[in-house]
């Protein structure tokens, strides 16, 4: 075996250490949360001696930052690689249950801890801050222009709706419905959708007739 390929197999484990290293302390940051979380937990759930996890890793603020970027990362992707015959509103709910999913799949809400100090820790991060900016005007354009098409309220500002659009992805009712509502995920995506696009009354006698 020559040096490139020893240098390519040390490489390859390197990066697959790091996944794992991601995927423990995404699973640990779902579970305890960002300030009971410790770099102990993630060594220790990876499988690995702490020295090696802070040749990948130097903070658990480092790791969890990465967490996020990652996450934006991904409903980045998803927002790109949507079919381009959805209307604006379809993928607004499209990109919402791909979130969701990604939550009771034990992943992380859009929206981090209301601890400031993790809001702290993630505005300082240039990488986090640029894909949030980046995420969110996408997102404002297509509200906008699912305001045009009549599918959203238009007297309602575009901060308004995204913020509480964002929220969904750390609402409590997520866990509640998996534990003790004995729905499986694609009922429960199908639940928080109609809720949050719908809402919680029945439709008017009304609008009903009209249709």
């Amino acid at each position: 075996m020559s040096l490139s390929d020893r240098l390519s197999f040390k490489d390859q484990a390197f990066r697959l250490r790091e996944e794992a290293v991601m995927a423990a302390t995404t699973r640990l940051l779902a579970s305890k949360g960002f300030d009971l979380m410790t770099m102990d937990d993630v060594a220790l759930e990876v499988g690995i001696s702490k020295p090696s996890l802070y040749k990948h890793f130097k903070s658990k603020e480092d790791l969890a930052t990465e967490a996020m970027v990652r996450l934006l990362d991904g409903a980045l992707d998803f927002l790109a690689g949507q079919d381009a015959a959805l209307t604006p509103l379809q993928r607004l709910q499209d990109l919402l249950a791909w979130a969701l999913r990604v939550r009771l799949q034990g992943g992380l809400p859009f929206l981090p801890s209301g601890s400031p100090q993790v809001r702290a820790m993630l505005v300082r991060s240039l990488r986090y801050v640029t894909r949030v900016l980046k995420l969110n005007g996408q997102l404002d354009r297509i509200v906008t222009q699912a305001k045009q098409q009549g599918a959203l309220r238009a007297d309602l500002p575009n901060d308004v709706i995204l913020y509480n659009y964002y929220s969904r992805t750390c609402d409590p009712a997520v866990e509640y419905l998996q534990l003790y509502g004995k729905y499986d995920s694609d009922a429960i995506v199908a639940h928080m959708l109609s809720v949050v696009f719908d809402g919680l009354a029945p439709p008017r006698a009304d609008s009903a007739d009209a249709g």
